[in-house]
């Protein structure tokens, strides 16, 4: 059976899977996908491979079917040689996973299928939505410092759109939208932890671009009306309130939230609720508690 063996990486406490006697494996998918052992990506071979090493670790522990595998590589019409294909494309990265030295369990033949055993702290996704949730929840205790601390390292593990060289594949897409998804979250958590912090200016230039990028995402548009009101942009404020709500009427036909409503009228009637409380700051409100609970019940379901 392989064994763990923790090791620092980047300061993040990553511990990553190892074969007994082999060297350490790291699975990472978000970014492009690839392997990585003692901080130097492996060489996984041409797409198919790969992409039979990909399906295998989002069905991680559980026996992928050789037809199943068969029809994710090549569709309905696959060649006579597609069954031995995969066997051949089996045997080879199970010498990469096990690697100089080790042995070959990482990757398991089944009488049905193939199996690949890859435990949690060894895959970057797995820490990611970790982290996530610790710093939801230290958030929740009352510090927003230590949860922007923890949410920043959980966004630095992202490399870019999470499996990003097989964005095309049917059997990643589920996958890649559920991981897009909780990055977004991650990143509001985190300007969430910033705004308590009094570190408004810090997080404009990223909601300016993060609205841009999902300009119907009403929380993202209550925090840059936050952000620009603390800075003593009231008329920049509403102007956004407005802007969102032309968009969610003309696109969905729809009124903004009861939420961004009250915002936007707290803004108008600059309610002192809005101001920073010196001996609140890095503890945040209960709304805001209350937000960041429901984010982390959606990102476990």
């Amino acid at each position: 059976m392989p064994r763990l063996d923790p090791v620092l990486t980047g300061g993040y406490g990553v511990a990553v899977v190892a074969p007994q006697g082999g060297r350490l494996v790291e699975f990472q998918v978000l970014g492009p996908f690839q392997i990585v052992r003692e901080g130097r990506p492996v060489a996984l071979g041409g797409y198919k491979q790969r992409a039979l090493l990909a399906l295998l670790l989002l069905e991680r522990h559980r026996v992928v079917s050789h037809d199943r595998l068969v029809d994710a590589l090549w569709g309905e019409r696959p060649p006579p040689s597609a069954r031995n294909s995969v066997q051949v494309y089996v045997s080879r990265l199970r010498r990469v996973l096990a690697g100089e030295g080790g042995d070959e369990e990482l990757l398991v033949r089944q009488p049905t299928g193939y199996l690949l055993r890859a435990p949690a702290e060894a895959v970057d996704a797995e820490r990611f939505e970790r982290l996530l949730m610790e710093g939801v929840k230290a958030f929740h205790a009352g510090g927003a410092e230590p949860a922007e601390e923890t949410l920043a390292r959980a966004l630095a593990l992202w490399r870019g759109p999470a499996l990003a060289d097989f964005a095309f594949e049917p059997f990643a897409q589920g996958e890649i939208a559920r991981l897009e998804e909780l990055r977004l979250r991650a990143l509001e958590e985190r300007l969430e932890a910033l705004l308590a912090l009094g570190r408004h200016g810090e997080a404009l230039g990223e909601l300016h671009a993060l609205v841009d990028e999902h300009p119907l995402e009403e929380r993202l548009r209550g925090q840059l009306m936050l952000a620009l009101y603390r800075s003593g942009r009231q008329a920049d404020a509403l102007r956004e309130y407005n802007l969102v709500r032309r968009r969610l009427v003309d696109e969905l036909g729809m009124e903004p939230s009861p939420m961004l409503k009250e915002r936007m009228h707290a803004i108008l009637n600059q309610d002192p609720s809005l101001d920073l409380v010196p001996d609140l700051a890095g503890r945040g409100t209960l709304a805001d508690h209350e937000v960041l609970l429901r984010s982390a019940d959606r990102a476990g379901a």
